[in-house]
């Protein structure tokens, strides 16, 4: 009953108060990585479906960058084949880096569809409570004992880039998980970065940390969230996957650069713009994380 309400909600949302339909929004494209673990794949669509329940009326595509079809050009091809004038794409990525300054915008430039390129999705605090309720699932303890919290710590296993700007992202990310948890919380990467897991775990062991859980910080499953989560000496949590915050968090940076872009206004969060032809501008400020 609560999704037929949900829907019918949204469809009565396209409709003006004197009675006549209004314009249809831009559609939602999300734009996943893409990966060789057909679970990845599948986590993906199950989180476009939980999107789409969430906002019904609106239509909401899948782009990658590359490893999975469609590609993002090829998506939106397809949009501009249906005459579609615009689409927002929202990066199914967790901080700043190559994909999110270059390749989704230089692909964003060179498509006849008008678009609009939200911020990734972090850091922001659904993200923190998605980790929250994945470590929850995987055996952490909601309530410790003063020497239990003193002897436990959290390794934030992130995929890594080499832009200095995603490990900005990362930390934001660990350090609001620690304050929502009480225990440190040290990020560590699959690659492209230092430290890597084994050896943020040693650096925790020699503070005295011996529960030490790896937190998955990964929008799916794949190669490195399965080589982090073996590196666990205690706990490995789930990535974040199709949790349901991460449907809200979606539609969250979609309606912040629709927004955005009706206005005029910069949004401080969004790192491009690209419209027909024209190559977006990297930004160089930091990301804020929005409330």
């Amino acid at each position: 009953m609560n999704r037929i309400g949900t829907q019918l909600v949204g469809r009565l949302g396209l409709v003006a108060l004197d009675g006549s339909r209004r314009p249809a929004p831009p559609p939602l494209v999300l734009v996943a990585h893409g990966s060789r673990d057909p679970r990845a794949l599948a986590t993906v669509r199950t989180l476009l479906d939980r999107v789409r329940e969430l906002r019904p009326g609106l239509a909401v595509h899948l782009g990658h960058i590359e490893l999975n079809e469609p590609l993002l050009a090829d998506t939106l091809a397809a949009l501009d084949a249906r005459d579609v004038p615009e689409a927002v794409l929202v990066p199914l990525l967790l901080g700043r880096g190559h994909h999110v300054k270059q390749d989704i915008p230089r692909t964003a430039a060179g498509a006849r569809v008008r678009t609009r390129v939200a911020a990734p999705l972090g850091p922001h605090p659904l993200l923190v409570e998605t980790l929250y309720e994945r470590l929850v699932e995987a055996g952490w303890r909601t309530r410790m004992s003063d020497a239990q919290r003193r002897a436990s710590a959290v390794v934030l296993a992130a995929a890594g880039s080499r832009d200095p700007e995603s490990a900005l992202d990362t930390r934001a990310t660990a350090r609001q998980l620690a304050e929502r948890l009480g225990v440190p919380v040290l990020p560590a990467y699959a690659s492209a970065a230092a430290p890597d897991v084994r050896t943020a775990v040693r650096a925790l062991a020699g503070r005295g940390r011996h529960r030490v859980a790896v937190a998955g910080y990964f929008t799916a499953p794949g190669r490195f969230a399965t080589q982090s989560a073996e590196a666990a000496p205690w706990l490995a949590a789930a990535p974040l996957g199709a949790h349901p915050a991460m449907a809200r968090l979606v539609l969250h940076r979609y309606d912040r650069a629709r927004a955005a872009g009706e206005t005029g206004a910069a949004d401080p969060t969004a790192p491009a713009t690209a419209t027909k032809g024209t190559a977006p501008a990297a930004p160089t400020t930091p990301a804020r994380i929005p409330a």
